[in-house]
C-alpha cells in the first residue's frame, strides 16, 4: 500500500535478490488471465526494463530459487512458462535486439 509500481519493483528485486535498481522504465503491457477456484480472472501483465549496478552479486533469496546473468541472445522466451511473460520477453527481445 502507498507504493507506487517502480518503488514496488525496486522493493521486490531488493528483496529476492539483493540487488538496488537504479532506474525502472516502463515498456509495455500484455493481457493475461488464468482459473482461480474455478473462476477466470483477468489481469494485465506491465513490462519494465531495471537497470542495476555494474559492481553487483546478486543472491538469490526468499522466493527465487535460482539467478543467473545471461546475454539477451541467449535469452530464450520459452524458458518462461506462462504465456503472457513469454510474450513479453519475446517482444522485449525483438525490439532491444533491433537497436
Amino acid at each position: 500500500m502507498d507504493e507506487t509500481v517502480e518503488d514496488g519493483m525496486r522493493r521486490e528485486i531488493q528483496e529476492e535478490t539483493g540487488l538496488n535498481v537504479n532506474e525502472v522504465r516502463y515498456l509495455f503491457s500484455i493481457p493475461n488471465h488464468y482459473l482461480y477456484s474455478d473462476m477466470l480472472i483477468y489481469t494485465i501483465d506491465m513490462f519494465y526494463e531495471v537497470h542495476v549496478g555494474n559492481d553487483v552479486n546478486p543472491i538469490a533469496d526468499d522466493d527465487a530459487a535460482a539467478l543467473e546473468w545471461l546475454p539477451l541472445e541467449q535469452v530464450n522466451p520459452k524458458d518462461f512458462g506462462l504465456q503472457s511473460i513469454s510474450q513479453g520477453v519475446a517482444r522485449y527481445l525483438s525490439e532491444s535486439l533491433r537497436k
